[in-house]
């Protein structure tokens, strides 16, 4: 008998259909020489500390660090997990061969690989890796069931996180509660990732806070209904601007040069979950994990892809597979359309297998969505998804730059201002050119013109997104302005001042997480950074929300703000290697290198076993901190 063992009831189901394994028992189904059974989720967790010894079940500084000589796994205490679990291990101790067909991904081989050494399984092991739960998926995985050991450094990175997580969290929290907490009972919790996230937030309310306005002018005009803004840029002195104003009144406005440029703009990337998270924020508000829980409960009933991914490309392999897809997903047949009968586009931005690991973009699966009971929110998202794979093969947009340079003369030294009377196009824009430039003072203006919509169509004729400020692209139509024209117009000075930073939103934290705390808005360069982001895809939501659980974060409309608590606890504690953005990215870096057979898993635990003692030292060493709320 072959036991399949998947990470949810509602997946193992979908499994056991395929095969046809269709009688019902307590914990599993059977039929057709298969046995399908399941997990919640994790059923096993690494050992707490008083499991290895009497000495570390009290909270006490003399015991830290606590540094296993190895780390074991035990059942988590839940009497519906221990009864499922005794189910799974009757039924693997008397297999002839085990299918782990867990979540195709780090935390999914850990969860399967884990149950099987509580379970004491010795039989083969096989592999079933699955993009979707459409039965030809499955039906294709199990054609290409691959030996277990293969994925040996996929379980490696996902044991040293976890190992990682329980080294800084149990020691670090301990550390930190005992040294600094000030009321009873209150714990202050560290972890490898929340803590430099919780740090991000902190420091950016600090910059905020300090930041000092200061006040500059800026000089414009009004020209045939369009604002002219000075090269001049700001101008820190309000005489300045006022003698730049007057010097400029009552003279007539001239075109000194229209620059018109064709451009085109690619369809939006497909989106990985990070993308698809601050996405959804920003258009619906939506938290990370909402979104993570939309997502996954489309990926249950079939319609997307694996969300849990880092991507926003497809391998090769799935163009031949893009036309049925995209006729199966029949309410947007009025969009698909265009595309029926011709050859679809296969860009390189969408389209390559060397940027594919584990899985490719979130898309759709090619199932009818109206044949699927969906909430509200997952038609929402299942809308951004579908039509961000539409628009991919649709045609770049086709669009026109319009930059206009436009310039006054003052009467200054003698000049009258009759002397800006246009006798010719070139004669004008040659005498602006050349009397002394104190005497000119010049202004530009740039629109954007849409010549073809391409696949904005998708989009009803708008951008895909805003960026992660939330503005709006500025496509505003200039009028038709020649060279060498000229007229009145209505020079301004308008009093400005320097903005602080904005507050993190859901959306730009989930960004920073991703860049390691760099503002980056070209997508290639953000994808060179991502091996370095902390956290995982599908971890980063978890982390947001146990920073919200333990009341170190706060929300204001859309923003998040760190608690007194949160700012506290930031305040004491100056280890680098706790709070620093860019070191756990080089730790996340290390991980993805161990899954990617680059560097050693016993290398990583040394280091953190050696970085936890380290941390341990210096608190222990400095008695000067306090919490300051």
């Amino acid at each position: 008998m072959i036991v399949c063992i998947a990470e949810k009831p509602s997946v193992a189901r979908e499994i056991a259909k395929v095969l046809g394994a269709n009688t019902s028992h307590d914990g599993y189904m059977e039929g057709n020489g298969y046995q399908v059974t399941w997990t919640f989720g994790h059923l096993c967790t690494l050992k707490e500390p008083q499991d290895y010894c009497d000495y570390w079940k009290r909270w006490s500084l003399s015991a830290l660090p606590m540094i296993p000589p190895r780390f074991g796994i035990k059942l988590i205490p839940n009497q519906g997990y221990e009864k499922q679990f005794h189910v799974i291990e009757r039924l693997m101790q008397a297999a002839d061969g085990i299918i782990n067909c867990g979540d195709a991904g780090q935390e999914g081989e850990l969860i399967q690989r884990w149950v099987m050494q509580k379970a004491k399984a010795t039989c083969p092991v096989q592999r079933l890796w699955v993009s979707s739960l459409t039965e030809e998926a499955i039906r294709e995985a199990f054609a290409n069931l691959k030996p277990q050991s293969e994925y040996q450094s996929l379980y490696e990175a996902g044991l040293c996180r976890a190992i990682g997580d329980w080294l800084l969290g149990m020691n670090a929290t301990r550390l930190y509660t005992l040294r600094f907490a000030t009321a009873k009972g209150q714990v202050l919790s560290i972890g490898r990732v929340q803590t430099p996230t919780l740090a991000m937030i902190v420091n950016r309310h600090f910059e905020i806070k300090n930041f000092k306005p200061e006040k500059y002018w800026v000089l414009s005009t009004l020209y045939r209904g369009v604002v002219f803004t000075s090269t001049k840029g700001k101008m820190k002195k309000p005489e300045e601007g006022q003698a730049a104003l007057e010097a400029i009144k009552g003279r007539d406005f001239t075109v000194t040069d229209v620059q018109q440029k064709a451009g085109t703009e690619a369809p939006p990337r497909l989106f990985d979950l990070t993308s698809l998270q601050v996405e959804c924020n920003k258009k619906y508000s939506f938290s990370a994990d909402d979104t993570l829980k939309h997502i996954q409960s489309l990926y249950e009933k079939k319609l997307t892809t694996y969300p849990r991914v880092d991507t926003t490309y497809l391998s090769d392999d799935v163009y031949a597979k893009c036309p049925q897809i995209l006729q199966g997903i029949v309410p947007y047949a009025p969009l698909i359309q265009p595309l029926m009968g011709k050859k679809l586009k296969k860009s390189k931005k969408v389209f390559d297998t060397s940027k594919v690991t584990d899985h490719h973009a979130i898309i759709p699966t090619g199932q009818n969505p109206q044949n699927a009971s969906l909430t509200t929110d997952e038609k929402r998202v299942f809308d951004l998804v579908a039509r961000r794979f539409i628009a991919v093969f649709y045609p770049d947009c086709k669009f026109s730059t319009t930059t206009v340079i436009g310039a006054v003369k003052s009467d200054e030294l003698g000049v009258k201002s009759d002397e800006l009377g246009v006798k010719s196009e070139a004669d004008a824009t040659q005498e602006l050119k050349t009397p002394n430039s104190k005497l000119i003072t010049e202004f530009k203006a740039s629109g954007k013109q849409i010549l073809e919509e391409g696949w904005r169509t998708v989009f009803g004729g708008q951008a895909a997104a805003t960026d992660d400020d939330g503005k709006k692209d500025d496509e505003q139509t200039l009028p038709d302005f020649k060279k060498g024209e000229s007229g009145p117009h209505e020079p301004s000075l308008a009093e400005k001042q320097t903005v602080p930073p904005k507050p993190y939103t859901e959306a730009t934290l989930l960004r920073a997480m991703e860049t390691a705390g760099k503002a980056v808005d070209n997508e290639e360069l953000r994808d060179a950074l991502k091996a370095n982001g902390i956290g995982r895809p599908s971890t980063r939501a978890a982390i947001i929300e146990t920073l919200f659980k333990r009341q170190y974060i706060s929300k204001v409309r859309k923003s998040l703000e760190p608690t007194p608590t949160g700012i506290a606890l930031i305040g004491v504690i100056h280890e680098e290697l706790l709070k620093s953005v860019e070191l756990t990215g080089q730790w996340e870096k290390k991980l993805r290198d161990i899954e990617a057979h680059k560097y050693s898993a016993a290398q990583f635990i040394d280091e953190l076993k050696q970085m936890t003692a380290q941390v341990v030292q210096e608190v222990m060493s400095d008695g000067t901190r306090r919490m300051q709320f």
